[in-house]
């Protein structure tokens, strides 16, 4: 799963088990066991104000786009914008939106839902940034 070929990593999350949490699909993750984060890559491989695509399969949801802040915060969302499916991946990042590169929707990075007037949102993947390298976590397909 690694966005640049490199060996993949297993990280156990920190959080409590059992404590809910948002899940991808913006429900709540009630599942005993804890998150394990994958590394994705480093921070420096993903270039300020833009993406990198981690490619999974369409039956388990599809790409994620792991989007970098210009002040180095990193966020995950699926790889299509609600509107008409844009790559969000290939938008322009400005503070904590991304704009769709198809119909200029902006998407709020931190809830995945696009901002007003726009209707609609994304799913979002729990990720985190540790010693200057980008994990993820996924549902298993």
């Amino acid at each position: 799963m690694s966005a640049k070929g490199r060996p993949e990593r297993e990280y156990r999350s920190a959080q409590r088990e059992g404590a809910p949490m948002n899940s991808p699909m913006g429900g709540s993750r009630t599942s005993s066991a804890p998150l394990i984060y994958t590394l994705v890559c480093a921070l420096a491989d993903i270039p300020r104000l833009g993406a990198r695509v981690v490619e999974r399969a369409s039956a388990c949801g599809g790409n994620v786009a792991v989007f970098r802040t210009a002040d180095d915060r990193v966020f995950a969302l699926a790889d299509r914008c609600p509107h008409k499916g844009g790559p969000l991946s290939q938008g322009i990042v400005h503070g904590d939106r991304v704009a769709c590169p198809l119909h200029n929707w902006n998407i709020d990075l931190g809830t995945g839902t696009a901002v007003e007037p726009d209707q609609g949102c994304v799913a979002r993947y729990p990720v985190r940034l540790a010693d200057g390298l980008v994990q993820l976590a996924l549902e298993p397909c």
